[in-house]
């Protein structure tokens, strides 16, 4: 193979691999059980807990979040108050309407536009632009959420967020409600 080739090869190998992430589709989930309602898995208190990975996959943050979801038939709020392993805290109030078909759309003051998003089966995914802090870069970060609701309620949350197209980080965290025996 000539160096052209193996240069091709290696862009093409690059591009499939890094892409995974976005080819998945929900339909794939269609089937699956429990059904994700996004007014019901985001009614109440919620614990979140994860990991945020940088470009190179190595862990770069830790948080503990708590989230409070009030909703009112398909309208909802939820409020998030993340606390990362450095002692900073940030929070985001999500403002979402439930639309047709499983479509739902969110709006929050970090978020550019609207976010986008869909529950079928036993998924969610959802994709917006996150503003950064200026503390952070103040980048603009396009994100796509995927959401897997599991048998016994907890949610497995997979992030990533590319810049220019490129993976810049990946976020991996579980969220679960919050009974009276954990508040």
């Amino acid at each position: 193979m000539t160096t052209i080739s193996l240069l091709l090869f290696g862009a093409l190998l690059f591009v499939l691999l890094s892409s995974g992430f976005k080819r998945q589709k929900l339909e794939q989930y269609a089937e699956g059980g429990p059904r994700f309602d996004v007014r019901k898995v985001f009614n109440g208190a919620v614990l979140c807990e994860g990991v945020i990975y940088g470009p190179m996959g190595s862990v770069t943050s830790r948080f503990v979040a708590t989230m409070d979801g009030k909703w009112s038939k398909d309208a909802g709020n939820i409020h998030e108050v993340f606390t990362y392993a450095n002692g900073e805290e940030q929070s985001r109030n999500w403002r979402i309407t439930v639309k047709e078909n499983g479509y739902f759309e969110a709006t929050a003051d970090d978020i550019v536009g609207v976010a986008k998003g869909r529950q079928l089966g036993s998924a969610a995914r959802l994709t917006y632009r996150l503003q950064l802090p200026e503390t952070a870069g103040g980048h603009v970060l396009s994100v796509t959420d995927w959401m897997y609701q599991l048998d016994n309620g907890t949610i497995i949350n997979r992030s990533e967020m590319r810049k220019f197209g490129f993976k810049v980080a990946e976020l991996v965290a579980t969220m679960r409600p919050l009974g009276a025996s954990d508040v």
